[in-house]
């Protein structure tokens, strides 16, 4: 390993984490927000990035093409929660069968496995690259420099909507489901409603993740979203242990975009040690096995002190 190397890696790790970090912002609102564990993730990242590929080979502007993967996204977000919400069919549940309706569907899309972009093809990444002209400042690091910008930008405004949003009386209407929804339907909050909302949110996030992602790599596949899930959860409980528990929610949604650049730089860091990539998905489940256990670790040592 060389100096040059290592700094490409971690740059390129930063760039995947924050462009990643839009996914995990989505899946902190059915997590965190409202206590649902939707397994739609993994299959709405990937529908973003094959709707989004589809759109750009057509000639259409990226940016609209992100718009329209996220609309889809929330599409499949509104399936999942009516079929929680009207057919009373368990969250969970719910999930994993829009997750396994949405692999076919996004075959239908792509026409195969993949759908690469042509070389004529412009990206937001491509056309950042070149305003700021960065291939003649930063070389070959070009991309992941125009890729973190890119992923700055929409993230900063994504903070900024959903701290607006959460503080309205929809929004506040929203974390009350998730956080007593016996209370919530008393106070006269349509719960079902609400859930549904929020995983069109949710879901419309991940999409838009996953066509980010897409631009970046340049293609589109049906497995690209494998372990989503896993790596969203991982990004919301790496900024927890982190960065802790803070007042503000701005705080939260930034720890989760944070942690989502921590556990990139991890596996980045670790694959230039040689760890053979075939093991990423294990090494990715010790990472939120290890950061789920820390809480309860801290809290059993602290009681042994006082104790003690």
């Amino acid at each position: 390993m060389n100096i040059l190397s290592i700094s490409g890696a971690m740059l390129g790790a930063v760039s995947q984490g924050i462009l990643w970090g839009v996914m995990a912002l989505g899946v902190y609102i059915t997590f965190k927000i409202l206590d649902f564990a939707d397994m739609t993730v993994d299959s709405s990242f990937t529908l973003g990035g094959c709707v989004c590929a589809v759109l750009i080979v057509s000639g259409i502007n990226p940016l609209l093409a992100i718009l329209v993967a996220t609309l889809f996204g929330a599409v499949a977000g509104f399936v999942t929660g009516i079929i929680h919400t009207k057919l009373k069919i368990p969250g969970i549940l719910a999930g994993i069968l829009v997750q396994l309706g949405l692999y076919s569907i996004n075959v239908r899309i792509v026409g195969g496995a993949q759908k690469p972009l042509k070389p004529i093809n412009d990206t937001v990444i491509t056309f950042i690259e070149n305003i700021l002209n960065l291939k003649a400042i930063f070389g070959r690091n070009a991309k992941s420099m125009s890729a973190l910008i890119a992923g700055v930008i929409f993230i900063a405004v994504l903070i900024i909507i959903l701290y607006w949003f959460f503080g309205t009386e929809l929004g506040s209407a929203i974390r009350a489901t998730g956080d007593n929804e016996r209370m919530s339907r008393a106070q006269g909050i349509n719960t079902d409603n609400m859930k549904i909302i929020a995983l069109m949110i949710s879901n419309g996030l991940v999409a838009m993740s996953g066509a980010l992602v897409m631009q970046q790599q340049r293609v589109a596949d049906v497995g690209m979203g494998i372990g989503a899930i896993v790596i969203g959860l991982a990004s919301i409980i790496i900024g927890e242990v982190i960065f802790g528990k803070r007042i503000a929610f701005w705080f939260y949604l930034l720890g989760v975009v944070l942690g989502s650049i921590i556990y990139r730089i991890i596996i980045a860091f670790v694959l230039q040690l040689g760890l053979n990539p075939s093991d990423l998905k294990l090494l990715s489940a010790l990472i939120v096995t290890l950061a789920l256990s820390i809480p309860v670790i801290k809290k059993n040592v602290a009681g042994s002190k006082r104790r003690a």
